[in-house]
């Protein structure tokens, strides 16, 4: 199995990155004291939680320092490498409260999105050590996969995890979102293969169809990369829907 790389043109990716650290620190700011503490899709985390992870994601791709401090100790807590890395960033901010997270989130994303923008090309060519799970299937990546990729995906899911908790509309644009939409739109259909057509539908909304002899859907644009994410957990999808796009 060859390594997945980023499809996205490496300028684009850097924009997103940037956008995306932006419009995290901007939601942060906007919630209430309740809205912090409201359970989220991701069962283990409230919102606070959730979003000491996402912090401690832009701190690692912040500083090359800090980046290898996470991985050795995620390494050395044993079982699952993703798993353990959540749970120290979780963990280590345990008792930070929602304005620090803020403050800090605010200071750190434009040096997260500089530490990404900064890595070479030969670095982001390089497969993973680890391999990750989609499908069901430990399949390679490329370095460059998920500092282009995942590490934009990761923070803006975890902000519509937010919205959809707090009852908060999400900020979304054609520029922006739409371009993520547009990526995983384009992933999805090569993961699984086959004809379809589907049309979203919101501000971040398109259509999208391969051949004329696949099924059809009709859905909100967020609804669907949500539904591919396995958000909820608890979710039911049949046929191609069933076909999991990593964040």
């Amino acid at each position: 199995m060859e390594p997945r790389e980023s499809a996205l043109p490496r300028p684009v990716a850097m924009r997103l990155a940037a956008t995306e650290y932006d419009r995290c620190a901007e939601l942060f700011r906007s919630l209430s004291p309740a809205q912090w503490a409201m359970p989220t899709d991701c069962p283990a985390w409230d919102v606070r939680q959730m979003a000491a992870h996402m912090l401690g994601m832009a701190e690692m791709a912040a500083s090359i320092r800090e980046n290898f401090r996470q991985q050795r100790k995620a390494a050395r807590a044993g079982g699952v490498y993703i798993d353990a890395l959540t749970r120290l960033q979780v963990d280590e901010r345990a008792d930070w409260t929602p304005e620090r997270i803020t403050a800090r989130f605010a200071a750190r994303g434009a040096k997260a999105a500089a530490g990404r923008r900064r890595t070479p090309a030969f670095v982001r060519g390089r497969t993973m050590p680890q391999a990750q799970e989609a499908n069901g299937v430990a399949e390679p990546w490329t370095f460059g996969y998920l500092i282009d990729v995942i590490l934009t995906r990761d923070p803006w899911m975890h902000r519509l995890d937010i919205a959809a908790a707090t009852g908060t509309p999400p900020r979304l644009t054609a520029d922006h979102d739409g371009v993520i939409v547009t990526d995983v739109v384009a992933e999805w259909a090569v993961r699984h293969g086959k004809d379809f057509e589907l049309t979203l539908t919101g501000p971040v909304g398109g259509t999208w169809r391969a051949g004329a002899n696949g099924p059809s859907w009709t859905l909100d644009a967020v609804d669907f990369c949500r539904a591919i994410s396995r958000r909820p957990a608890s979710l039911t999808l049949d046929d191609l829907l069933n076909t999991e796009v990593p964040y």
